[in-house]
């Protein structure tokens, strides 16, 4: 699993509010339901690395 950094995020109450709800909708927490849009956001626009094919040994 790649690693995890803490990040300070100030944002709007409202968009806060909108996210939480969201989040409450796909049963993930806000936190889960962030790092997912920003995820996809990046994925659309090409900006995320390309996955490796690392083939595991089947067990």
């Amino acid at each position: 699993m790649a690693a995890r950094k803490a990040f300070a995020l100030r944002v709007d109450a409202t968009v806060l509010d909108a996210m939480q709800r969201w989040a409450n909708d796909d049963l993930r927490s806000l936190n889960a339901q962030i790092e997912y849009v920003l995820r996809e956001a990046l994925r659309r626009q090409g900006r995320l690395p390309k996955p490796t094919s690392d083939p595991k040994p089947a067990s």
